[in-house]
């Protein structure tokens, strides 16, 4: 609890700029010494500045990694690979099924391969809201939540709270990194919560993840293999992780 209030915080922060005890604490329904105290540790780990009545987020240059790395930079890397995977996880979609679709560059090629289908998606991504939004055989479901603009996401408690009231039959997710030992990772602290949301709200977790992820990079950890039911790749990706993967019970595909 106290951990998902602390990335809400964050999230604000990032969002409104600077923001007083007073309003955190209406915001997220606590008392003004919770947020106080919740402040001086964010502050201690060096993700916010405090200040006079409230606290911001230090312009040091230790923004998110999507404000490095915006969206039509990464969209731009290795687009075969990710056209591949793509086109490759449209095959474990049935026509009638209900799919989430997470934020992230080959999601969206996903959605492009989807196109004219009988199902019904549902999204946190502004990317994928623009591939799907005229398109009458798709029945689409737009996630509420702060926008993140450079990632063209949608993300904190509000669409985590309409992730908890949907189901779905597959979740198509994105990482930064697939670690050795099973962890899967990602780098944006704001999107962590939202994964972990998408998996919960389906019956089977499917993780798109081009080579260049293993094993990638993250700083924190999403879930471990064992929480997905297929991992979709492409040849390059680490042998060693792949096995991992298959005696865990995940179904790998590789395009």
């Amino acid at each position: 609890m106290r951990h998902q209030r602390q990335l809400d915080i964050v999230q604000r922060l990032r969002t409104d700029g600077a923001t007083s005890v007073d309003d955190l604490a209406r915001l997220l329904g606590v008392s003004s010494a919770t947020i106080r105290r919740d402040l001086q540790h964010l502050d201690e780990a060096g993700q916010i500045t405090r200040v006079h009545g409230g606290a911001i987020i230090p312009a040091d240059g230790s923004e998110d990694a999507d404000l490095q790395r915006p969206f039509a930079t990464v969209a731009a890397d290795e687009t075969s690979d990710k056209r591949a995977i793509a086109r490759l996880a449209a095959t474990v979609v049935s026509d009638g099924d209900v799919v989430l679709l997470d934020v992230g560059t080959t999601t969206q090629l996903l959605a492009k391969e989807l196109r004219g289908r009988r199902i019904t998606v549902m999204t946190t991504s502004l990317a994928v809201l623009d591939v799907l939004r005229d398109d009458p055989a798709v029945e689409l479901i737009l996630m509420g939540g702060w926008v993140r603009r450079a990632y063209h996401s949608l993300v904190g408690v509000l669409t985590e709270d309409a992730l908890r009231q949907v189901h779905a039959d597959l979740a198509f997710l994105g990482a930064s990194g697939i670690r050795r030992d099973g962890e899967v990772l990602d780098t944006t602290l704001v999107e962590v919560p939202v994964k972990r949301a998408l998996i919960e709200a389906s019956d089977r977790s499917v993780l798109l993840a081009d080579s260049h992820k293993f094993p990638g990079t993250g700083k924190l950890k999403v879930c471990g293999v064992a929480d997905l039911d297929v991992l979709v790749t492409n040849s390059g990706a680490d042998p060693e992780t792949l096995r991992l993967c298959a005696d865990s019970g995940v179904e790998v595909l590789t395009a």
